[in-house]
């Protein structure tokens, strides 16, 4: 018995170093595809995500040297901490986390907590839902650009809203009984003593910024990595050999295979995902629109970890922030589906009249796959619970 431990304890030491040697050959393998996906994720970094969010993180960071935070936690305390439980004080957080995207609000929790703002229980509370896709990303990128709809975008955004407000409301049972007080007049005190005047703005400023390029050369890695990493599956076919469990399960409710294959990229990083999803032809553009919900609610693996990686130097577990996105993805998707059959303004199936047919004959996709989704929600909420009664 003693020896198998040692074994199995061996075998887990070893895989780290197997999976980096491993990308190492495969670098050097697939050269050439790596190249151009190193240039495409440089590229996307560069255009799009440097302009959007280095200045929000800027003046998030410049926020944080003032009361305004503090202000905000006032006039919002009898809105959070009913319904959240978190201090009034999370409500930054959480609108800068949906104005601005990933990983924003993140970053704002971990300064809470590394301040004093919030307890370890709150932080890992507003972690869950206040790490979100900004509405630059959703209406401009994916509305606008990848699906030529601004209806689709607008609706992606009012259901991935509707979805971060409502895991927000689960996440308030989580760690109920841990919750200390003390902190509530603690992170008041702070944020008053650490008030900028105008002869420390030089200072503030430059550490701001020094701090903002910081997260953005880190995100920047972390998307530039997984364009590598996913550029490597798909020309080794690992990638279509992983999603061939997922080819046979959507054949079975009559959803195109290709989705499969794409739906794993979006699942590692959520740009590449989203991308291949728009770009599918289906007969059912719904089905399109519901797989991209699901991948912005949650997020993508690479957002995971950059995530974990700003909340390292911290005691936040990254547990919650993940039972959060996946909860988030599911409920995403089922208020996408839902506005999708109640409206006829968001849905793009019914203006193209040459499909109505089908859709008449292949509703049953769409509904399929929101059954999965339901499957999946129940699941993670029944583990959610033996969490929340384990603590």
């Amino acid at each position: 018995m003693k020896g198998f431990k040692c074994v199995v304890i061996k075998l887990k030491h070893a895989i780290l170093p197997f999976l980096f040697c491993t990308f190492l050959i495969c670098l050097i393998v697939f050269s050439k595809t790596n190249l151009d996906s190193t240039k495409a994720g440089l590229q996307l970094w560069a255009n799009n995500v440097v302009p959007t969010l280095l200045p929000f993180f800027i003046a998030t960071e410049l926020l944080s040297h003032t009361c305004v935070v503090s202000i905000v936690g006032k006039l919002l305390s009898k809105i959070m901490r009913p319904v959240f439980h978190v201090p009034g004080e999370g409500a930054f957080p959480l609108i800068m986390g949906i104005i601005s995207g990933y990983p924003t609000g993140a970053k704002i929790v971990a300064n809470f907590r590394k301040e004093g703002i919030c307890t370890k229980e709150e932080g890992e509370r507003l972690i869950a839902f206040t790490n979100n896709s900004g509405p630059l990303f959703i209406i401009g990128t994916v509305g606008i650009s990848l699906f030529g709809d601004l209806r689709t975008g607008i609706l992606l955004f009012i259901t991935h809203v509707l979805a971060t407000l409502s895991v927000g409301i689960c996440f308030r049972f989580w760690k109920n009984n841990q919750t200390a007080n003390y902190y509530k007049n603690s992170s008041k005190k702070i944020l008053y003593n650490q008030n900028i005047k105008f002869s420390s703005l030089g200072e503030a400023l430059a550490n701001s910024i020094m701090n903002s390029i910081h997260t953005i050369l880190l995100i920047g890695g972390f998307i530039v990595i997984f364009s590598v990493i996913i550029a490597i599956l798909k020309q080794s076919q690992l990638l279509k050999l992983v999603s061939l469990p997922l080819v046979a399960l959507f054949k079975l409710i009559g959803i195109k295979e290709s989705f499969a294959s794409a739906f794993i990229s979006g699942l590692l990083e959520l740009t590449n995902g989203v991308s291949e999803i728009s770009i599918i032809h289906s007969k059912i553009l719904s089905q399109n629109i519901l797989f991209c919900s699901f991948l912005l609610g949650f997020g993508g693996i690479s957002v995971l970890l950059q995530v974990f990686s700003v909340i390292s130097k911290s005691d936040i577990s990254i547990k919650s922030y993940f039972y959060g996105k996946m909860l988030q993805a599911c409920f995403a998707t089922f208020y996408t589906y839902i506005l999708l059959n109640i409206t006829d303004f968001f849905n793009l199936d019914i203006v193209q009249t040459s499909l109505q047919i089908s859709l008449q004959n292949n509703s049953f996709s769409s509904l399929g796959l929101l059954i999965l989704v339901v499957l999946l929600f129940t699941f993670l909420v029944y583990n959610f619970k033996k969490l929340i009664n384990s603590k």
